[in-house]
Protein backbone atom coordinates (compact mmCIF):
# COMPACT_ATOMS: atom_id res chain seq x y z
CA UNK A 1 0.00 0.00 0.00
CA UNK A 2 1.09 3.54 -1.05
CA UNK A 3 1.52 6.45 0.94
CA UNK A 4 -0.31 9.51 0.43
CA UNK A 5 0.95 12.55 1.41
CA UNK A 6 -0.26 16.48 0.96
CA UNK A 7 2.30 19.14 1.64
CA UNK A 8 0.61 21.88 2.87
CA UNK A 9 3.50 24.13 1.58
CA UNK A 10 2.67 23.09 -1.81
CA UNK A 11 -0.91 23.81 -1.94
CA UNK A 12 -0.03 26.98 -0.13
CA UNK A 13 1.86 28.07 -2.98
CA UNK A 14 -0.56 26.65 -6.15
CA UNK A 15 -3.24 28.48 -4.11
CA UNK A 16 -1.15 31.88 -3.94
CA UNK A 17 0.17 31.51 -7.48
CA UNK A 18 -3.78 30.75 -8.81
CA UNK A 19 -5.54 33.78 -6.82
CA UNK A 20 -2.76 36.21 -8.43
CA UNK A 21 -2.34 34.99 -11.57
CA UNK A 22 -5.52 36.88 -13.22
CA UNK A 23 -4.39 40.25 -11.30
CA UNK A 24 -0.67 39.91 -12.70
CA UNK A 25 -2.14 39.03 -16.18
CA UNK A 26 -4.84 42.16 -16.01
CA UNK A 27 -1.89 44.69 -15.61
CA UNK A 28 -0.37 43.33 -19.02
CA UNK A 29 -3.00 43.37 -20.56
CA UNK A 30 -4.28 46.59 -19.23
CA UNK A 31 -0.90 48.07 -20.74
CA UNK A 32 -1.95 46.71 -24.41
CA UNK A 33 -5.43 48.53 -24.10
CA UNK A 34 -3.66 51.26 -23.63
CA UNK A 35 -1.19 50.82 -26.75
CA UNK A 36 -1.27 53.37 -29.30
CA UNK A 37 -1.80 50.73 -32.34
CA UNK A 38 -1.01 54.06 -34.78
CA UNK A 39 1.95 53.47 -33.64
CA UNK A 40 2.19 50.66 -36.27
CA UNK A 41 1.14 52.72 -39.29
CA UNK A 42 -0.61 50.59 -41.38
CA UNK A 43 -4.68 50.63 -40.76
CA UNK A 44 -4.97 46.72 -41.18
CA UNK A 45 -2.06 46.88 -38.62
CA UNK A 46 -3.47 48.91 -36.01
CA UNK A 47 -7.00 47.01 -36.32
CA UNK A 48 -4.89 43.66 -35.84
CA UNK A 49 -3.49 45.42 -32.86
CA UNK A 50 -6.67 46.44 -30.89
CA UNK A 51 -8.47 43.21 -32.22
CA UNK A 52 -5.58 41.01 -30.27
CA UNK A 53 -5.64 43.12 -27.54
CA UNK A 54 -9.87 42.68 -27.06
CA UNK A 55 -8.76 39.01 -27.22
CA UNK A 56 -5.65 38.95 -24.59
CA UNK A 57 -8.58 40.73 -22.51
CA UNK A 58 -11.35 38.38 -23.07
CA UNK A 59 -8.47 35.46 -22.66
CA UNK A 60 -7.46 36.94 -19.23
CA UNK A 61 -10.98 37.09 -17.84
CA UNK A 62 -10.97 33.47 -18.90
CA UNK A 63 -8.17 32.33 -17.15
CA UNK A 64 -9.10 34.26 -14.17
CA UNK A 65 -12.79 32.57 -13.63
CA UNK A 66 -10.71 28.78 -14.25
CA UNK A 67 -8.01 30.49 -11.55
CA UNK A 68 -10.79 30.72 -9.11
CA UNK A 69 -12.35 27.66 -9.70
CA UNK A 70 -8.66 26.13 -9.00
CA UNK A 71 -8.48 28.09 -6.00
CA UNK A 72 -11.79 26.57 -4.64
CA UNK A 73 -10.84 23.17 -5.31
CA UNK A 74 -7.42 23.52 -3.51
CA UNK A 75 -8.95 24.75 -0.48
CA UNK A 76 -11.53 21.73 -0.73
CA UNK A 77 -8.58 19.39 -1.43
CA UNK A 78 -6.51 20.82 1.68
CA UNK A 79 -10.23 20.77 3.48
CA UNK A 80 -10.44 16.93 2.55
CA UNK A 81 -7.13 15.97 3.68
CA UNK A 82 -7.07 17.67 6.92
CA UNK A 83 -10.58 16.39 7.83
CA UNK A 84 -9.28 12.57 6.62
CA UNK A 85 -5.86 13.34 8.49
CA UNK A 86 -7.83 14.77 11.92
CA UNK A 87 -10.42 11.47 11.89
CA UNK A 88 -7.44 8.83 11.22
CA UNK A 89 -5.60 10.81 14.36
CA UNK A 90 -8.58 9.91 16.42
CA UNK A 91 -9.54 6.40 15.31
CA UNK A 92 -5.53 5.59 16.15
CA UNK A 93 -6.13 7.03 19.79
CA UNK A 94 -9.62 5.33 19.96
CA UNK A 95 -8.14 2.30 19.25
CA UNK A 96 -5.06 2.57 22.01
CA UNK A 97 -7.28 2.53 24.27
Amino acid sequence: MGDLQISGTVLGDLRRTFSTIADRMDTVSRAMGNANGESVGAPKLIDDVHDFADDWHYGIGQIGKHADDAVHMIDQIGKTFDDADLQLANSLKTGKK
